[in-house]
C-alpha cells in the first residue's frame, strides 16, 4: 500500500511540475537567457490578486475604523485591476509572451509591482486591525494574504527576480527550479496550487 502511496504522489508531482513549466520556460542559448511566459498564468495571478483584495475587503467593510486601510486596499486593486486590463488586451489571443521583450516585460513588471502594492495594502490591514476582527475572520484575511504572497514569490521566482522578503541565501528563498515541481514557498508553507485554489482561481 505505501508503494502505492509513494507512486501516486510522485504521478501527482510530475504532473504538478508538468503544468507549472508550460507556465514558463527558460531557455539559454549562447549565454543569453529567454523567460516565455503563460499569458493564462499571468492572467490568473492578476485575477488572484483582484479576489484577496475583495476577500479582505468585504471583511473590512463593516468596520468604520479600518476604513482608511480598505481605501488603501482599494485603490491598489483598482491600479491591479486596471494593469492587468492592459496586458490582457495587449495579449488578445496571444498564449504565450517573452519576458525578454521590452514591452511585454513592462507590462508584466507593472502586474507584478501592483501585486506587491496590494500585498503590503493588505499586510498593513491586517496588522492594524488589532481586536477589531473575530479570530475566524482574522484568520480567512491571513489566508487570503498568504496566498497572495505565495503567488507573488511563485511569480517572482519564475521570471528571476529578487524578492526583498525571500533574499538570496536565506531559508525563505524560493527559485524557479523549486516553483517548477510544485514545491511550497518556504515563507507560506503553500504550494502555488493551493494558494490559486485558495484565491477562487
Amino acid at each position: 500500500m505505501s508503494t502505492l502511496s509513494r507512486r501516486s504522489f510522485l504521478r501527482s508531482a510530475a504532473l504538478v511540475g508538468a503544468t507549472a513549466l508550460t507556465a514558463c520556460t527558460v531557455t539559454a542559448t549562447n549565454g543569453v537567457t529567454t523567460i516565455t511566459l503563460d499569458v493564462t498564468k499571468v492572467k490568473n495571478y492578476g485575477q488572484a490578486g483582484l479576489n484577496a483584495a475583495a476577500t479582505v475587503t468585504s471583511f473590512l467593510s463593516s468596520f468604520p475604523a479600518l476604513a482608511p486601510y480598505a481605501l488603501a486596499i482599494t485603490a491598489a486593486e483598482a491600479a491591479l485591476s486596471g494593469a492587468l486590463s492592459a496586458f490582457s488586451s495587449a495579449a488578445g489571443s496571444t498564449l504565450t509572451i517573452s519576458y525578454n521583450d521590452t514591452t511585454w516585460k513592462t507590462r508584466v513588471d507593472s502586474i507584478l509591482s501592483d501585486l506587491d502594492t496590494l500585498a503590503a495594502a493588505i499586510e498593513s490591514a491586517l496588522a492594524g486591525s488589532g481586536a477589531v476582527l473575530s479570530s475566524s475572520v482574522l484568520s480567512n484575511a491571513r489566508t487570503a494574504y498568504n496566498a497572495l504572497a505565495t503567488l507573488i514569490s511563485v511569480f517572482k521566482a519564475l521570471l528571476g527576480v529578487s524578492d526583498a522578503k525571500a533574499p538570496v541565501g536565506s531559508r525563505m528563498y524560493l527559485t524557479r527550479d523549486m516553483v517548477l515541481v510544485g514545491a511550497p514557498v518556504p515563507a507560506t508553507g503553500m504550494t502555488e496550487a493551493q494558494a490559486l485554489r485558495a484565491l477562487g482561481v
